[in-house]
């Protein structure tokens, strides 16, 4: 994970907790299971709709946009301003604004994955190591003609 990516979670610590995870050749920023923005080539995106893109217009902050077969394709991320990286209070109220956006969009929260604790890891590995084994089938052995079979 990149600097850029980690530094994230202490600009955002007055909206409250994040994650990060990597997707697509960048990064997904979450806030309460809701993606509210995207890191691609270490530039920071933010989650908009049309009753948030006036705020982002204003300051002329363009979608994020990917090629696909030859054509331009704007996702609802806007270029997050300047001004985020250097004011926490100002971090919170755009993280606020992109959360609800993304409450708006109609997407259903992140599932929490329960996480295994370490030795769970390692018995379910052996396990699983155990069935592949198991599965494993005998050679086929061949059975010797009996008499009956002999003789006909």
């Amino acid at each position: 994970m990149s600097v850029f990516v980690q530094s994230l979670h202490e600009i955002f610590e007055r909206l409250g907790r994040i994650e990060t995870k990597r997707m697509f050749g960048g990064h997904g920023v979450w806030h309460e299971g809701r993606m509210i923005a995207l890191v691609a080539n270490e530039t920071l995106y933010l989650k908009s709709d049309a009753e948030s893109a006036p705020h982002f217009d204003r300051l002329n902050l363009q979608p994020f946009t990917y090629m696909r077969q030859g054509k331009a394709m704007p996702m609802s991320y806007r270029l997050a301003p300047a001004d985020l990286f250097e004011d926490r209070e100002e971090a919170a109220r755009w993280g606020r604004l992109a959360y609800e956006a993304a409450l708006r969009s109609g997407q259903p929260p992140k599932p929490k994955k329960p996480k295994k604790a370490p030795a769970t890891r390692k018995a379910a590995a052996k396990k699983t190591a155990a069935k592949k084994t198991a599965a494993k089938k005998a050679p086929v052995k061949k059975k010797k003609p009996t008499t009956k079979a002999a003789a006909r």
